[in-house]
């Protein structure tokens, strides 16, 4: 009885909402034009299509309510359209990830030293390219002693991506002139004693929704190929100002839907000619900072995420990403999929790499209001068995179907990843999340 007084509220919710939605913008000529229109447009046979995405199954009283409002309307959703709205636009709300009274203390310090380990491979090598899988930890001392330069570097990076990208399919537009640029500066502040700390003159790449002043970035959509910002994305800015060089936009799933876009499939770099396209590709939506930072294309990638857009493809390519809290790095200047679920990360070899990059990025800008101005707490040096490790245990258990079909799929790869944490020192406690009712 209560689920279908539930039902029957959503039901004369949404029917309230469809024809009050745009009460508002309702213009004289648009009623004009509604009154000539005789013949519906939009069918039953489209609303029973749209009742099916939505899960709701109206009578037919409440069919024909329903079709009424919106075909009498439908002059006036089109007029909305035109509206010419930024695509940047953020919309009038603001969404904090935090409970009530839980608010972070202050104290974000973006680029401030943390602790990490610097270990250089050994002396300069006779071939650059045995540099291009080492980590930032390592490279970083080379560039700081000057065994190599940044500028050698980049032009180690950049033929790199020419001779391996077309094949994997992982960058959109090579950064060659701006980066050979950022290098030389890199190089000349570090020949004057300005060192500037472990990114300064490391070669990195950019998922090409970010905005980069001058350069295309093309969200990975035809539509929007020849697309040009003419400032730069915060991360952007921040990773400048570290003195890292960026050498690319890398591949990104058109409009930040999974790994293919305008130019076709990004391709894992294990298994790139894999005669299925589910193994042979690079996951997305991050399919580039994935495949480039795992083929050793560049040292590091970023990547965004709105629901595993940066572990999914870290998983697929074998790189170690960081997917942030909500609300730690600003999204200004990058593409918009969920406004209350994008985030912004690292895409590295390392753990350590990860915190390097996320400590250069972090951080309020005064642009995206959502970012919390807490500190970033790095302490490597606490033992594991210090640590507890909290989880949902049904999305762990061993027996759990894979939500693809058939065997354990990732929660049973999850309870040994749990097993081997406790191996290892950590204590384990168990949360179980009770299943939410629908708010009907």
């Amino acid at each position: 009885m209560d689920e279908r007084r539930s039902t029957r509220s959503a039901r004369r919710r949404f029917l309230r909402l469809i024809p009050g939605a745009v009460a508002g913008a309702i213009a004289a000529p648009a009623l004009a034009r509604q009154a000539e229109q005789t013949t519906p447009r939009i069918t039953k046979d489209n609303l029973d299509c749209a009742e099916k995405i939505f899960g709701i199954d109206f009578n037919d009283a409440e069919e024909q309510q329903a079709l009424n409002g919106v075909n009498r309307n439908l002059n006036s959703f089109e007029e909305l359209r035109k509206t010419a709205i930024p695509l940047d636009t953020e919309p009038a709300i603001e969404f904090v990830p935090y409970l009530p009274g839980r608010k972070p203390k202050p104290g974000a310090t973006p680029g401030a030293k943390i602790h990490v380990t610097l270990q250089p491979p050994g002396p300069r090598p006779s071939s650059l390219d045995d540099l291009a899988f080492h980590p930032i930890t390592a490279l970083a001392p080379l560039l700081q002693r000057r065994d190599v330069s940044s500028t050698e570097l980049t032009r180690m990076y950049l033929a790199r991506l020419k001779k391996f990208g077309p094949k994997l399919n992982c960058f959109v537009t090579l950064t060659e002139d701006l980066a050979l640029e950022q290098a030389a500066q890199a190089d000349k502040e570090m020949r004057a004693g300005r060192y500037k700390g472990p990114l300064h003159g490391i070669p990195w790449g950019a998922k090409d929704l970010f905005a980069t002043k001058g350069i295309p970035a093309t969200w990975g959509a035809a539509t929007y190929e020849h697309q040009v910002f003419d400032y730069d994305a915060t991360i952007v800015e921040r990773l400048r100002d570290a003195g890292a060089v960026l050498v690319a936009k890398l591949s990104m799933g058109a409009l930040a839907q999974g790994d293919r876009w305008f130019r076709g499939q990004t391709r894992n770099p294990w298994r790139p000619d894999d005669p299925s396209p589910q193994r042979s590709g690079s996951s997305g939506s991050s399919a580039g900072p994935g495949s480039a930072t795992a083929a050793g294309l560049v040292v590091f990638g970023i990547g965004t995420e709105t629901r595993g857009s940066i572990i999914s493809p870290s998983s697929a390519n074998g790189v170690t990403g960081l997917r942030p809290t909500y609300g730690r790095i600003s999204r200004y200047g990058a593409m918009a999929l969920s406004w209350t679920m994008d985030k912004i990360g690292p895409m590295c070899r390392s753990v350590e790499d990860c915190a390097i990059v996320f400590n250069a990025i972090y951080g309020p800008d005064g642009r995206d209001n959502t970012v919390a101005d807490a500190p970033f707490i790095w302490n490597p040096d606490v033992p594991l068995s210090k640590l507890k490790i909290g989880y949902v245990k049904n999305e762990f258990d061993v027996n759990a179907p894979s939500p693809f079909g058939g065997g354990r799929g990732a929660a049973g790869r999850g309870a040994e990843g749990a097993e081997a944490g406790r191996g290892r020192g950590a204590g384990l406690t168990e949360e179980q999340r009770e299943q939410q009712r629908r708010n009907r």
